[in-house]
């Protein structure tokens, strides 16, 4: 790793609601790392289930905690961050894990690579009940065009590349505050869908990362399919009102998708243009990036255009 005079102070802000169940290793995945420059926030809203007692357990862990009712995950984690002072910036819902490896790495990438502003996983990982992975799947490398054009919002209508995996995103305070310093309160499932529309709206380019970062668990206690579908219907609400436009042809969305896998990640984009092309539809100018280990010696290097 770089020196730990040179790697940057990571802010983590958990926002937790009777989650007893998970919360522990989810505060676990955090503290367990032994990041040296660490600033970890829990934000439990006055649940009834043993959290806070739990909280209070690890309290000497924690840069700040409190257990109080509030209006909801989007002001916990506003709460939170206001008690934060770190270079860099993330939340991981309270049944969500990182990996062990995450802040080591994303520490290393933020002080390698000053040009980058915000970062996420190329590999988003969802794990069961158990804290077990159980599925990794690959996204290519992301753009501002691509994300005004769909691609991070499957199943509004289009095939899409997939999500950006919330949990797996990390960003520079700089960004936060240029891009307005808070979540959107007024929204009720879509806040970080809003975040990444607004980082776009920056000229942030966000790059992809060749590593597992996080993984959002899968159990019993989670919201119905009817809350997915509302997720989706309001974050193509946010889409829609900055500007976003949606895929021209169904059948070219699904065309790009089909040759993605046979073809290296920095290219994708180019291949994408030359199908719209050929289609008849406009071109465009996607700048991508990624951040690939190229081993002990080469390290970290930057892929893309």
């Amino acid at each position: 790793m770089t020196a730990t005079l040179s790697i940057p102070t990571i802010s983590i802000v958990t926002p937790s609601f009777n989650r007893v169940k998970y919360l522990a290793a989810t505060m676990d995945s955090v503290l367990s790392q032994s990041y040296p420059r660490l600033e970890y926030v829990v934000v439990d809203g006055g649940s009834t289930d043993g959290s806070a007692e739990l909280i209070s357990h690890r309290g000497d862990e924690l840069t700040w905690s409190v257990s109080e009712p509030d209006d909801g995950a989007w002001e916990a984690v506003n709460k939170g961050f206001a008690h934060t002072s770190g270079e860099i910036m993330g939340w991981l819902g309270s049944d969500d894990l990182l990996m062990p490896w995450t802040l080591s790495v994303i520490g290393e990438l933020f002080a390698a690579f000053p040009q980058v502003e915000w970062l996420t996983t190329l590999y988003p990982t969802v794990c069961d009940e158990h804290g077990r992975a159980v599925r990794c799947s690959q996204l290519p490398a992301f753009s501002k065009d691509a994300f005004f054009r769909g691609a991070n919002l499957p199943g509004a209508g289009w095939s899409g590349a997939g999500f950006i995996q919330q949990e797996a995103t990390f960003w520079r305070r700089s960004l936060w505050e240029r891009a307005g310093g808070r979540l959107e309160e007024s929204l009720r499932l879509a806040a970080d869908f809003e975040l990444w529309s607004r980082f776009h709206r920056a000229d942030a380019q966000l790059y992809g990362v060749g590593t597992p970062l996080a993984a959002f668990r899968l159990h019993g206690d989670q919201k119905s399919q009817s809350e997915f579908e509302a997720y989706i219907e309001e974050a193509l609400d946010v889409f829609l009102r900055y500007g976003g436009v949606p895929p021209t042809s169904g059948f070219a969305s699904r065309l790009r998708q089909a040759v993605a896998p046979f073809v290296p990640r920095h290219v994708r984009a180019s291949v994408g243009q030359v199908l719209e092309r050929a289609l008849g539809f406009p071109a465009a100018d996607i700048p991508q990036r990624c951040l690939l280990y190229e081993g002990l010696e080469e390290g970290w290097r930057i892929e893309g255009r």
